[in-house]
C-alpha cells in the first residue's frame, strides 16, 4: 500500500553536497519505485526567523514561507528526517524550523485546563537518519543518545508522531565507498518500504 512520505533534509549546508543529500535521494528513489508519493523539504533553503519568546511561539503568526512546510507535514503520513549530529545535537537550524513549525493549533491543542491536551499529528509515524563522526555505537551507549532521544520524546512523541524509528550512521569521516553503497542501498530498501 503507498503512502504519503514527506523527507525533510537538516543538513544546514545547501551550498555543497553531503552524505546526508545522497542518503535522502536514495531514500526518495526506493519510495518512488515502490509507488510511494515523495515531497521534499530543504530546511536550509528556507529563510526565516528564530523564536525569541514564548509570546512569539503561541500567539505570533507563522512566517508565511514555513506555511507550505506545515502543509506537507499535514499530508505526510511517514516524515523521515535527515541530519548530521553536530556538538551532539541537530544541527541549529533544523532546531529553529522544528520551534517554528510545532505551534500551538497546529502540533497540539489546548483544551482550556490542559495546554497539551490534544496531539495534533497523530496517525503519522517518523524515521529519523543521523550521521555522525564518531562511532554511532558510542553515540548510543556511551552518550545514550540523549539529543536523538529528546527529539523522538519532546518533539515528534510530544506531538503524536509515532512510532518513531532511527538509522544512525557513524564513521561518515572515514567511510569509503563500499560502505556508502550498503547505506545508500538500505536507505531504498527502507524507502520502498516506506519505512
Amino acid at each position: 500500500m503507498s503512502k504519503n512520505i514527506l523527507l525533510i533534509q537538516g543538513h544546514p549546508d545547501v551550498q555543497e553536497h553531503h552524505l546526508c543529500n545522497e542518503l535522502e535521494r536514495s531514500y526518495a528513489r526506493g519510495a518512488t519505485d515502490a509507488g510511494h508519493e515523495i515531497r521534499h523539504i530543504n530546511v536550509a533553503a528556507i529563510d526565516f526567523p528564530l523564536l525569541r519568546s514564548q509570546q512569539e511561539w503561541e500567539h505570533g503568526l507563522l512566517p508565511v514561507n514555513l506555511k507550505p512546510a506545515q502543509d506537507d507535514i499535514h499530508w505526510a503520513e511517514h516524515i523521515v528526517l535527515f541530519f548530521p549530529l553536530w556538538l551532539g545535537d541537530m544541527p541549529a537550524v533544523l532546531k529553529g524550523f522544528l520551534e517554528q513549525i510545532a505551534r500551538p493549533d497546529f502540533a497540539f491543542t489546548s483544551d482550556g485546563k490542559n495546554p497539551f491536551a490534544q496531539k495534533g499529528l497523530t496517525g503519522r509515524s517518523a524515521r529519523v537518519v543521523v550521521t555522525m563522526g564518531m562511532p554511532a555505537l558510542v553515540y548510543r551507549w556511551y552518550f545514550r543518545a540523549h539529543s536523538l532521544k529528546s527529539l523522538e520524546r519532546n518533539i515528534l512523541g510530544f506531538v503524536g508522531i509515532a512510532p518513531i524509528n532511527e538509522t544512525l550512521i557513524g564513521n561518515v569521516g572515514n567511510m569509503d565507498e563500499k560502505t556508502a553503497q550498503k547505506w545508500f542501498a538500505k536507505m531504498q530498501k527502507l524507502g520502498a518500504d516506506g519505512d
